[in-house]
């Protein structure tokens, strides 16, 4: 008896979910926010060595840094609405509040909540931007029914 050969067949695997537009919009906008948040500690550390123009660095950077986080709201809600996944709205929803609690203690010149905090929400944002960056945010397509 010969063998007779199959031909190799192997089940098709689903194609790979790709980010949708709001998804790669928040990414971008996640990103923009590292980047400032990143350089709020460097404008810090600058005025404390002494050099007192570091605090209107400082400063212009947590205005900077709050409008992109109003910005990653906006964002989220779109990938929300768009992508139906709430998590990046209630974390972008987190470090505003974070941050408007920071930029109100910086102001009075708390300090002691103030560079906590501060360090609490670089990490924050930190993690949000690992998260929407090794996660696809694809669009959910409605279940087709079959009965019609």
């Amino acid at each position: 008896m010969e063998r007779q050969s199959t031909p190799d067949v192997r089940p098709e695997a689903p194609p790979e979910p790709r980010t949708a537009a709001s998804g790669w919009v928040l990414r971008a906008v996640v990103t923009a926010h590292l980047i400032a948040g990143f350089g709020q500690p460097v404008f810090a550390g600058v005025y404390l060595s002494g050099d007192f123009d570091g605090l209107s660095w400082h400063v212009l950077g947590a205005d900077l840094v709050s409008s992109i986080g109003i910005a990653q709201i906006g964002a989220a809600v779109a990938v929300w609405i768009r992508v139906r996944r709430a998590w990046p709205l209630w974390a972008s929803a987190a470090l505003a509040l974070g941050e408007t609690a920071q930029y109100f203690a910086g102001m009075d010149g708390a300090l002691w909540l103030h560079i906590p905090l501060g360090v609490a929400l670089v990490a924050g944002i930190a993690g949000l931007f690992a998260a929407v960056w090794m996660r696809p945010l694809p669009r959910r397509r409605k279940a087709v029914r079959a009965d019609g």
